[in-house]
């Protein structure tokens, strides 16, 4: 598998990587394994010590880092460097409550027992990282864990290798101990080999529903636990009565932010019938705002796809949507010329369930957009999905907002706002979407000893 950061603006090849050798994966599970032993004997306060000293080296570090997913896959220099400070965010976060979050929990409900739950680590995490978001994935599955004492072994995408490379390369700086992270430049069949090792007790994925079936399978076979987070179809709600400035300005950032390249996007507007022409006018003036370019440009307003193959797909995937009847509202579906990944944003409509594409989850700056006339046509639209990661809903009524959040089949909504990660919220889907939750004091628990203490 070549690990190679090719810039996706310019097409230009900045760096390969070599492949890990099987000894390199030998050497990695041994010092996991002691780092793991170690940690069973070390005060919880020291781990926070040095995840906060790994904080502050991306927080006083944040043009270096934010500058390598710029040119590894293509966000904008501005967003990149927001995701650096959010990945101190999550970061901190465990730091301040991490050892809360671990507190043995009474439990005093058994006649004359006593008896507690506590919370211990159980061993290494193979960890399975997409390229949407080099650092902040890495460090919600690698935060907890430490804090925890589970050591952490990463196989990154391989279209972010320097930003992969680059976390280790902060962790040695921050101190952070031997052993408890590892990035692999490692192929699948020895990803099954790590998988299968008895010193791994755990896996946490997020990538592709394709990718989540056969890691989670490895893990079953295994009897290993597993979380996975694969992406989903969400759902962005505008009733009638919705402030229509404020929800076209949310469609446009909760679609168009990161090229389109979010798990938790709004993929799929429906929108009462009442508010719809509006709505869709106010979502047309805010694409054509858009500016293709290079993401390194301050002015460039929507950069490139990951790579060239991300965009040949989503291009494929357009031409079997407008195949099967849709059509396209706004935008030009003719790829712009260039070596480099840029995709012109599209808005489509009439996506019927007969669609060959209408569940599938279109990666990149394309809107679909249907139109409802009464709540419960919104729902059954919103909830015919295999998919259940996020969602919003957009009305004036937030008490009723919250009515109809609460009948969306989905891991997490958003009221009046896109949705968005926070290190103090669960992070998570339902149905292919996903199972598990990172982030929050659920997060730090996934991979955990809850040993039942009774006397």
């Amino acid at each position: 598998m070549p690990y190679k950061a090719v810039n996706p603006f310019n097409g230009k090849t900045i760096h390969e990587f070599a492949d890990a050798t099987d000894t390199e994966v030998d050497q990695a599970l041994e010092k996991a394994e002691r780092f793991y032993r170690a940690a069973k004997k070390q005060p919880l306060s020291e781990r926070a010590e040095q995840l906060e000293k790994l904080a502050h080296e991306f927080a006083t570090h944040n043009e270096k880092y934010a500058r390598l997913l710029t040119t590894n896959m293509g966000k904008l220099i501005s967003q990149s460097r927001s995701e650096v400070k959010k990945n101190v965010e999550f970061a901190m976060y465990y730091v301040k409550n991490g050892a809360r979050a671990l507190q043995p929990i009474q439990y005093n409900n058994v006649p004359g027992k006593e008896a507690h739950v506590e919370f211990s680590s159980i061993g290494t995490i193979m960890s399975v990282e997409p390229w949407n978001f080099p650092y902040t994935q890495i460090m919600r599955v690698f935060a907890p864990n430490f804090i925890i004492g589970n050591p952490v072994i990463l196989k990154h995408a391989s279209i972010v290798p320097e930003c992969a490379q680059a976390f280790e390369d902060a962790c040695k700086i921050a101190g952070i101990s031997e052993g408890a992270f590892k990035n692999l430049f490692v192929n699948y069949d020895q990803v099954d080999r790590i998988i299968a090792d008895s010193r791994v007790q755990g896996v946490a994925l997020t990538g592709s529903e394709n990718a989540g079936r056969k890691i989670a399978s490895a893990a079953g076979k295994n009897l290993k636990k597993s979380t996975m987070e694969l992406g989903g179809t969400d759902v962005f709600i505008v009733l009638n009565d919705a402030d229509l400035e404020k929800a076209v300005e949310g469609a446009a950032a909760a679609r168009l932010n990161n090229s389109g390249q979010v798990c938790t996007a709004a993929k799929r507007y429906i929108v009462q019938s009442g508010i719809y022409a509006d709505f869709l006018a106010g979502i047309i003036d805010e694409f054509s705002k858009r500016k293709l370019g290079d993401p390194l440009d301050e002015r460039t307003t929507l950069g490139p796809l990951s790579s060239k193959r991300a965009q040949q797909n989503l291009h494929k995937q357009v031409s079997k949507i407008l195949a099967g009847g849709a059509q396209i509202l706004w935008g030009d579906p003719e790829l712009p010329q260039g070596p480099g990944a840029l995709f012109n944003p599209l808005i489509i409509s009439g996506i019927t369930p007969d669609n060959p594409m209408y569940d599938t989850e279109l990666f990149g700056p394309v809107a679909q957009v249907y139109k409802a006339d009464t709540e419960s046509d919104i729902l059954k639209i919103a909830n015919n999905s295999n998919y259940g990661l996020g969602g919003a809903v957009y009305s004036k009524d937030t008490a009723h907002a919250k009515e109809i959040a609460s009948q969306i089949e989905t891991g997490q909504v958003a009221i009046n706002q896109p949705l968005s990660s926070y290190p103090e919220l669960p992070f998570g889907g339902v149905k292919n979407s996903g199972y598990g939750r990172e982030l929050s004091d659920m997060g730090i628990r996934e991979f955990v000893n809850a040993k039942t203490v009774l006397n």
